[in-house]
């Protein structure tokens, strides 16, 4: 029995010698399948023992923690605003009165088509970070594409909407009042909120959407195009795949702030304050919700009306 067993290793050692002489077990580095492509070159090798440099990061945030960020944040915050509801309720104010134009055919365009770019871009992110549990394949394939429409028609309103409302976007003091009061909606009363044409939470708004989606546009076209050359990796040290890390990185975390934001957005037009969403679709504001909700602003158009 012992020479049988003995037999038997012998053959196999014999035979694992014989197979893994001839086949290789490591590609070697020199061997490129696609030599136009700067992702599988010689330089897999140095991505391998550089790994740690953002390797590493991206790879633990991608299996730990992306996902648990995206589900808890989002799922936070319909919570919040679940509560709000249910508790303060809407605000309510008197149809009754004047009211002021103050947006623009041209205004309310941009405003639609960046609402309609994002109603497309956050779902299909969505589908693509949980692609797992959408069962993957064509359905998670398809949300690629769309979210690559979408980003296109988020490109068509991001420069005249950063261009119109430039300047009434910019921090006021007025803004730090609004936030130490959290303007007025965390009380069921009406009272006077100190903001002019946009408060402290559009102005954010605002700014994560224009300046962050720059930066999502730039990060996501990095990863969707993948395979180019941009000489000043060299000058930083970084590789194709280095960057391709750090873009989806950035990606994700913008996107949470962008997600988050954009549900707070559609809250406040649609539930927080009743009626809201109408200046969007005529481009009037009732004079009492002008009065209360944009104290600076009610009083600036009031003046003007006088002259």
């Amino acid at each position: 029995m012992k020479k049988a067993i003995l037999f038997s290793l012998m053959t196999l050692s014999l035979f694992a010698r014989e197979f893994f002489g001839k086949v290789p077990l490591v590609e070697k580095a020199t061997i490129v399948h696609n030599s136009g492509s700067l992702l599988n070159s010689p330089e897999l090798l140095h991505n391998i023992l550089h790994y740690q440099t953002w390797g590493e990061l991206f790879v633990y945030l991608q299996v730990h923690w992306f996902r648990i960020l995206f589900f808890g944040i989002t799922l936070g915050v319909l919570i919040v605003f679940f509560l709000h509801y249910i508790i303060i309720g809407p605000k309510k104010f008197s149809k009754d009165g004047k009211s002021f134009y103050v947006y623009s055919v041209f205004k309310r365009i941009i405003h639609w088509v960046a609402a309609l770019a994002f109603v497309i871009i956050i779902p299909t992110g969505f589908m693509m970070i949980f692609g797992k549990e959408f069962g993957g394949g064509e359905l998670v394939l398809t949300a690629r594409y769309l979210h690559s429409i979408g980003t296109v028609i988020f490109i068509v309103s991001i420069i005249p909407m950063f261009l119109m409302w430039l300047i009434p976007m910019l921090p006021t003091f007025d803004d730090i009042k609004w936030i130490f009061i959290a303007g007025g909606y965390l009380t069921k009363k009406k009272v006077v909120v100190p903001a002019g044409e946009f408060n402290a939470g559009q102005k954010l708004w605002f700014w994560i959407a224009v300046l962050g989606g720059f930066v999502l546009i730039v990060s996501g076209a990095i990863m969707y195009f993948e395979d180019f050359d941009l000489t000043i990796l060299r000058s930083l040290n970084m590789d194709q795949i280095d960057l391709l890390r750090v873009a989806a990185i950035v990606h994700n975390f913008l996107g949470m702030a962008v997600t988050a934001l954009f549900i707070t957005h559609l809250y406040m037009s649609l539930f927080a304050i009743k009626g809201s969403l109408g200046s969007m679709k005529n481009g009037y504001k009732h004079e009492d919700e002008v009065k209360y909700m944009h104290s600076s602003f009610y009083k600036k158009l009031t003046e003007k009306q006088a002259k």
